[in-house]
């Protein structure tokens, strides 16, 4: 059947030209392959050559392509007959009178070591056994707690058990999957996964790290990552192990996505196909750099804005992926952000970075948080909270509410209600956004730390002098319980249930194993820390009032106390949420060094999150006869009745 499907599309794209087939490169069949590339309208020939080896060698087979208008460009095709099955292949394009160099297009699916050559492959042969019964877990926005891992940190460590260590493979064996699901997180968002430059796959023993953040071939998976990068269709089957079984676990597969500018400009793939079409210039004809990458790709443009649409419908159609996040998502144009929202199934979930790194030569409404309303079922992090717990971006030494540095409360309920239209909140005091952005609360990510700038541990040694670790597990638990019972969606960077560090480094792009790995054992050394982030995410799924969905539902329903100094509070009437067991929930963060007082209704409670324990099932009983609770020091408290 598959084949047969490939076969139309072959008929198809002959037939019509590309409109009928968006995603040009190669089209595989046992008896013909068929190849496409777009150019720009002065494109004067494009040279096809088949080679046998993914690197090295000459070309087995050359072909001049056939030109056919198509859009704003030109598209150029060929058939070549016979079982290509193996082979590789590249196109170079000519302009005024000079071939720019060999490429295997901006649409590569399989390529060669390094990713210089396209790969020619039957995709059918690299499903993994039961791949067509393999479903996306059903998973709401709202019930998503997210945990973004790169592959190499996660596993590298001797520490860490695993068999295949910074490997896709690695997120298939037991101690990954039985560690995720014991923490009881249901999304994992992967560092960049597709072939990116800045890591020699045919030197994978200098052990070179990075993140991955420089594409080359958007739609292929990393070879560094494969066990075998000079297989083409290797890194493909692992990477779908790898989906698989997170699926299996009931975890869905978030893909970290860098559309915005590409590793460089002369020797992209884009720039070789289409000189200067993908890219923004600025007026004076240099080029944009909103990405402070050197580049800027140019979204609004037809062809960039089909390629993007066409790669993510790819990546959920070849690999099951279950949502993106976009890197640096204010570089693109809100038109092609709703676009993309449209062309993907509504459990797809979206977000991204709502800012760039510089300015950006484009006139019209970028996708920048502040335009979050203007983008339906698109989520963006929340800096506001980030910062008001930590301290500012801009400074690793300066601390916030977690340092007992005052005016962070608002911006801390900004967050809490997920970035929404809330009475309890005073927008003018809010540390980056004077008024609200998000429509509905899943549209905000909340969030402490990242792969980005220090990681909390390292935050907190950064900004308050003389802490010790005493110190650091209560500020990271209580920072952890903000940002699980927003009623945004939660976000956490892995290891931080580790008490993770990275040695003070606060760009650890490219440092080596030793900075980014995680030390599994953490896990014994502290085991408080591994227990309360468990039961705090327990917590958080199995009660509603902590995830509402609903934007009139937050507002009904989540009422602030009056502020203290560097603490805030608030209650959930959660008789009115439906699905939820608990009546009123009253919830405390104080980031003081002395217990402080709320006030509350005398009644009868049940603590279930108290200093460093959180245990939802088995709290403690708490009678209050003179109206006043008392949270204790450098911690949250919450309880109910």
């Amino acid at each position: 059947m598959r084949r047969f499907i490939q076969l139309i599309a072959i008929i198809m794209a002959l037939a019509t030209g590309q409109n009928a087939n968006a995603r040009t490169g190669v089209t595989y069949t046992p008896g013909e392959c068929a190849f496409s590339v777009e150019t720009n309208q002065d494109a004067q020939q494009v040279r096809l050559s088949i080679y046998d080896q993914g690197i090295g060698g000459k070309p087995v087979k050359t072909v001049n392509m056939k030109q056919s208008s198509s859009g704003d460009g030109l598209l150029w095709q060929a058939e070549v007959k016979g079982d290509l099955n193996g082979k590789f292949y590249t196109f170079d394009v000519k302009y005024n009178g000079k071939f720019r160099g060999e490429t295997p297009g901006i649409w590569a699916t399989a390529v060669g070591v390094n990713g210089k050559r396209g790969a020619i492959i039957d995709m059918a042969q690299t499903d993994p056994q039961g791949w067509e019964a393999d479903v996306r877990p059903d998973i709401a926005a709202r019930d998503l707690i997210i945990y973004e891992l790169h592959h190499r940190d996660f596993s590298i460590d001797k520490s860490s058990g695993m068999e295949h260590k910074g490997k896709f493979l690695a997120l298939t064996e037991p101690r990954a999957i039985n560690h995720l699901k014991d923490l009881g997180i249901n999304a994992v968002h992967i560092l960049p996964s597709f072939d990116y430059a800045s890591v020699d796959e045919t030197r994978l023993a200098d052990n070179k790290y990075n993140w991955g953040y420089d594409p080359v071939n958007y739609n292929v998976p990393e070879g560094g990552y494969s066990t075998d990068p000079y297989k083409p269709a290797v890194r493909i089957n692992e990477f779908k192990q790898m989906v698989q079984a997170l699926h299996k676990a009931g975890i869905k597969v978030i893909l970290d996505v860098v559309y915005n500018h590409t590793w460089d400009i002369d020797g992209s793939n884009f720039q070789l196909t289409r000189p200067d079409y993908y890219y923004r210039k600025n007026a004076d004809g240099t080029y944009s750099n909103g990405s402070g990458c050197g580049n800027e790709t140019a979204s609004e443009r037809e062809g960039m804005r089909r390629f993007m649409v066409e790669s993510v419908k790819y990546w959920i159609d070849e690999y099951h992926i279950d949502g993106f996040r976009f890197d640096l998502m204010g570089v693109h144009d809100i038109e092609t952000m709703n676009a993309i929202r449209a062309a993907v199934p509504q459990d797809i979930f979206i977000y991204g970075e709502g800012w760039s790194a510089g300015s950006c030569a484009y006139s019209g409404e970028l996708a920048m948080k502040a335009n979050t309303s203007k983008m339906p079922s698109i989520a963006a992090f929340s800096d506001e909270m980030r910062d008001a717990l930590r301290g500012p971006w801009d400074s690793d030494s300066k601390a916030a509410f977690l340092g007992r540095v005052k005016g962070n409360e608002e911006s801390l309920k900004f967050g809490i209600v997920g970035a929404i239209e809330h009475p309890g909140v005073k927008y003018d005091r809010v540390n980056y956004s004077k008024a609200p952005y998000a429509t509905e609360p899943t549209q905000m990510i909340a969030y402490v730390s990242c792969h980005d700038d220090m990681c909390l541990v390292d935050r907190l040694k950064a900004s308050i002098p003389g802490i010790d670790t005493d110190e650091i597990i209560r500020l990271d638990l209580l920072a952890q319980t903000v940002v699980m019972t927003s009623q945004g969606v939660p976000f956490m960077l892995s290891g931080e249930e580790m008490l993770r560090d990275k040695k003070g480094v606060h760009n650890s792009f490219e440092s080596p194993d030793e900075v980014n790995h995680l030390d599994w054992g953490n896990l014994e050394r502290y085991p408080q820390v591994m227990a309360y982030y468990k039961n705090l995410i327990a917590m958080r799924k199995a009660h509603p009032a902590f995830h509402m969905g609903s934007a009139d539902m937050v507002r009904r329903n989540l009422e602030f106390l009056p502020n203290k100094l560097c603490l805030v509070a608030y209650h959930i009437n959660g008789r009115q949420v439906p699905g939820e067991t608990w009546g009123d929930i009253y919830v405390a963060f104080n980031a003081q060094k002395r217990p402080v007082s709320i006030d509350v209704p005398n009644g009868k409670y049940k603590i279930v999150c108290y200093k460093t324990e959180c245990k939802p099932e088995n709290g403690i009983h708490l009678e209050v006869t003179k109206g006043k609770v008392t949270v204790p020091a450098q911690s949250a408290l919450i309880f109910h009745n």
